[in-house]
């Protein structure tokens, strides 16, 4: 049986792995090799691959057999490289020993330094080095990580009250203020000894075991530490918002130590090859004299600037490296040259300074902001390092979002804690004063203020207040609940879901549980919609506004873009945002929404009037009141994407949310009838449905109430005819919404043909050029996709719905429970945030292939909010869709993520 390679050396001037490798060897382990292949200074070792890690879980936690003795093989290796021999007595070799997973995971896995210190190696590292302070400050760093990574965590040990790192470090500070020392670098070799000393006893006193003073021991626990951090709490915390999958496992590390912490010829610093905030392209970092990597990213001390470049009113009055050691800093210089020439973009580097000899302990593609990733991709392109088509995969299509809406300085944001949170529905920050109620929200913004409307929950009735407002909170609530759509539709930063927050509307308070906060109306709040979290206290906004390059680099991408992206827009305000946003036309406009908001007061009181209507003749005679209204909307919205298609879903929701809720709007709506408030409370319970999800609505509206369908569809075809008339290009759509079986489209379309004709005739045009065509949001559809596409032109999946249907949740009352779905990995992902692909995945597919065998020529597109999700954008152009459409301030973000579909697979290719 071949044995399986577990360990993979790198040293000197060569290397078993490289770049490309880093599924196997972990970004770090990867770009370690590569380094060594370019012929940098770095200090040899060896990795553990990737595929070992997920043999240890498989194995209940368990090292495989073979490892141990591979990395024992591999380890002569490195002492050859280095000139010197692991748990040695004369000439000590000592390790680190860190994690490396394929997408970096920056400080949520655990690292161990100064591996290999024992009672047996430190007479001898003492004789080599004739430095004991350095040896004794190395033990103490080991001690403190060992107990802490090692024997604590890895082994999931639970104290009470602080860690055991925490005790150490008082024990530290302790120490240094009974001796009167500002800093570490005050304290001698002797008190560093006293030190490491009392640290091993309180080790044994706090975990009930010795601190191993076996050098082949303490590295074995190393290994096993790092593999049990990837279970870590943190880590898989950070997997789950990036969307890193648990299967990938992380690489382990173990290098040579090289050591900053030997006086003042050493010194350690991390750096950035450019501004990770900006992009300038300045070499970034920080440095710091004495001391180890742990020390600056810690921030432990003050670290000094790197360069000049680096310089702030912070730092400035402490040396950079540029001025101190000005001969490294031009090595280190020329080392962040090859680095980038070599992987073509923007590296985050840790180097460390031995006796003056600069050693490379790491490079990984470096974190960055939005604005920074937009900048330096230019850049390169500009510079020639890279192609467009690798400038449309620099940006991720999430930092798109930093460039589109307003966020919380992090700064400030950094100085305090968040009373509430929730589900992040709606990016960006906003700042306002709270009212309760969707009329206090109208009435403090018509004064001038900036208000944040908190509510229990939101219904349609809310949408001028949520309109007013500048952000929403709610307590109840999914991604997908009214209020995150309506946000996310208008821009907005909104907050659902916030389950600790109780709203008392009548007393105009809400109490936050657990605590003593209570907020009333009229005070301040700060929300973070791209986090979830709610401050009470106002911080401070960063202008986030489009970047100059931000048309340039849109072009770039609607280049490499196959699939078409439209907007859901329900005005022709939100149409002319869309369009500014690169849309390609509507894929959903919901004609129920043209009853709210500015300006819809006579349209949706002739709607109540409809409804309130007792006979065919009065309810015919309010809808062609109505249709006046309706028409203005979507002709205006038409004229607004000319030459673009509209998709107009007929009438959706079901009739009792037009109704009014409160005893004062229906005495108002009762008045202006002529009729009695008890008439219209009394129609109200007769609508009501027990799951109006899946009562009344959407197309069985139209069968009950034909009427209401041909009014729709008369506005639309007229309205279409007079901008013909007037020169324009309108390409209406009619989507039936709700379908399950072709019968109700055909019952529909015999509608649909007779207005079509009169309004041929009516207005004396030959045609029209319209399609026909439904929203598939029900199981059935999808299974019988075949039948439906005899009669529909196109579908438009409504994955809201479909996702509501095919799992049997409630789109609007998950929030009671899919937070502990995802805490306890029962799902992956929120199904109404990124399209469930297993499961509604697989309809989308089955209904895509079945139509289109029937109809070769069928346009298909979705339309629920996941049109904007890049993983969903991703799966809809590997499902051969058309089209994705989605709320206007997301357009470009699934534009970006449908050209980075189609570079991504055109390469599979």
């Amino acid at each position: 049986m071949t044995q399986v390679k577990r360990v993979y050396s790198f040293g000197g001037k060569t290397a078993e792995g490289k770049a490309d490798m880093k599924n196997l060897l972990g970004g770090k382990g990867a770009n370690l090799a590569e380094m060594c292949l370019l012929g940098l200074p770095v200090p040899a070792g060896f990795t553990i691959t990737t595929e070992t890690c997920n043999d240890y879980y498989a194995d209940g936690c368990k090292l495989p057999a073979d490892l141990l003795t591979q990395v024992w093989d591999a380890m002569k290796k490195v002492e050859s490289d280095m000139g010197m021999k692991y748990d040695d007595t004369e000439n000590p070799l000592l390790l680190s020993c860190r994690s490396g997973a394929r997408s970096s995971m920056p400080g949520m896995m655990d690292t161990v330094l100064n591996i290999g210190l024992s009672s047996k190696t430190i007479p001898g590292l003492l004789k080599k080095t004739n430095n004991p302070r350095f040896v004794y400050d190395s033990y103490r760093r080991l001690i403190m990580m060992y107990a802490d990574v090692v024997m604590e965590k890895a082994e999931g040990v639970e104290l009470p009250g602080d860690g055991i790192r925490k005790q150490l470090d008082n024990m530290l500070d302790l120490f240094k203020k009974s001796k009167g020392y500002q800093t570490d670098t005050d304290m001698t070799a002797d008190d560093l000894k006293q030190l490491s000393e009392n640290f091993k006893k309180k080790v044994q006193e706090v975990l009930g075991k010795a601190f191993p003073d076996d050098a082949k021991e303490q590295l074995i626990g190393g290994i096993m530490a790092v593999f049990k951090s990837w279970n870590g709490k943190k880590a898989v915390s950070y997997r789950r918002i990036e969307g890193i999958p648990d299967a990938w496992g992380t690489a382990v590390n173990v290098q040579s130590m090289v050591f900053g912490n030997m006086g003042d010829s050493s010194a350690t610093g991390v750096a950035f090859t450019r501004n990770p905030a900006t992009g300038d392209n300045i070499f970034y970092g920080e440095w710091l004299v004495n001391a180890q990597g742990e020390d600056v990213v810690a921030g432990i001390r003050t670290p000094n600037p790197l360069n000049d470049d680096t310089k702030n009113e912070q730092n400035k009055h402490l040396h950079s490296m540029q001025e101190a050691i000005p001969t490294t800093y031009k090595e280190l210089d020329a080392i962040r040259a090859t680095l980038e020439k070599n992987y073509k973009d923007m590296l985050d580097i840790e180097f460390t300074i031995q006796d003056n000899k600069l050693y490379m302990l790491q490079c990984r593609v470096g974190k960055r902001t939005g604005t920074a990733a937009l900048n330096m991709a230019m850049d390169m392109l500009k510079e020639g390092i890279i192609n467009e088509e690798t400038v449309v995969m620099r940006v991720d299509p999430a930092q798109l979002d930093e460039l589109l809406h307003p966020i919380i300085d992090p700064a400030s944001e950094a100085k305090v804690e968040p009373i509430v949170k929730g589900l992040p529905a709606g990016p960006g920050a906003s700042v306002g004063r709270v009212v309760f109620t969707s009329e206090d929200a109208v009435a403090w913004e018509r004064k001038g203020e900036k208000v944040i409307l908190v509510r229990e929950e939101t219904n349609p009735e809310d949408v001028e207040g949520m309109r007013a407002a500048q952000g929403i909170l709610t307590a109840r609530g999914g991604m997908t609940s009214h209020a995150a759509l309506v946000a996310r539709g208008w821009g907005k930063s909104c907050i659902v879901g916030a389950g600790a927050l109780h709203v008392d509307v009548v007393g105009k308070i809400a109490k936050v549980t657990g605590t003593n906060i209570v907020i009333k109306e009229g005070d301040i709040l700060t929300l973070n919609g791209t986090k979830g979290h709610a401050y009470n206290v106002a911080l401070e906004l960063m202008d986030a506004t489009e970047n100059p390059r931000f048309q340039a680099f849109m072009t770039i991408v609607d280049k490499h873009r196959k699939m078409g992206v439209r907007t859901n827009a329900d005005t022709p305000a939100d149409a002319k945002i869309a369009r500014d946003f690169g849309a390609e036309g509507i894929g959903l406009f919901r004609t129920e929404h043209m009853f709210y908001g500015e300006g819809s007061e006579q349209a949706l009181f002739l709607l109540r009037k409809m409804i309130l209507s007792n006979t065919l003749e009065e309810r015919v005679a309010a809808l062609n009141d109505l249709s006046v209204f309706v028409k203005k909307d979507m002709k205006a919205t038409m004229l607004a994407m000319d030459t673009c298609p509209v998709t107009f879903r007929l009438l959706d929701p079901p009739l009792h949310e037009f109704v009014p809720q409160s005893a004062e709007k229906q005495a108002e709506l009762a008045k202006a009838l002529g009729i009695s408030a008890e008439a219209i409370a009394k129609r109200g319970e007769a609508l009501h449905e027990s799951n109006p999800m899946m009562g009344h609505r959407g197309v069985r509206l139209g069968v009950t109430y034909p009427e209401v369908s041909e009014m729709q569809v008369r506005a639309i075809f007229e309205s279409a005819a007079e901008l013909l008339k007037e020169g324009h290009h309108p390409k209406p759509e009619i989507m039936v919404p709700v379908t399950c079986d072709v019968s109700e489209l055909e019952f529909t379309k015999k509608i649909v043909d007779r207005v079509y004709t009169e309004v041929l005739a009516k207005f004396g045009i030959k045609e029209i050029h319209y399609l026909y065509g439904t929203m598939i949001e029900i199981p059935r559809a999808c299974l019988l996709a075949d039948r439906m596409a005899k009669t529909a032109q196109f579908f438009s999946f409504g994955t809201n719905d479909l996702t509501q249907m095919t799992f049997g949740f409630s789109r609007d009352d998950i929030g009671g429970f899919m937070n502990h779905y995802l805490d306890n990995r029962l799902l992956a992902a929120d199904p109404f945030q990124t399209i469930d692909q297993d499961g509604v995945g697989q309809l989308i597919q089955f209904g895509v292939e079945r139509g289109r065998a029937t109809r070769s020529d069928l346009k298909v597109g979705i339309c629920g909010e996941q049109g904007g999700d890049p993983a969903s954008v991703d799966f809809c152009y590997r499902s051969g869709l058309n089209y994705v459409s989605c709320s206007p301030f997301r357009v470009p973000i699934a534009r970006l993520s449908a050209a980075q579909s189609t570079i991504r697979h055109s390469k599979k290719k």
